[in-house]
């Protein structure tokens, strides 16, 4: 694997947790957007396992 692709997946993996927090932290302080939220990081989700897919090929 390139050193490029290894860097690509890291910034996807560092964005992932960035987003991760800032949806932990949306729920945390706003209750009533919880299931929106969940909904928006089960896509967020299935969105990680395809590019991890496309990744590994």
């Amino acid at each position: 694997m390139s050193t490029l692709v290894l860097l690509v997946v890291l910034l996807l993996v560092l964005v992932v947790l960035l987003v991760g927090a800032g949806i932990a932290y949306l729920v945390h302080r706003h209750p009533p957007l919880g299931v929106p939220v969940t909904a928006a990081a089960a896509v967020l989700t299935v969105l990680v396992a395809v590019v991890a897919l496309i990744a590994t090929r």
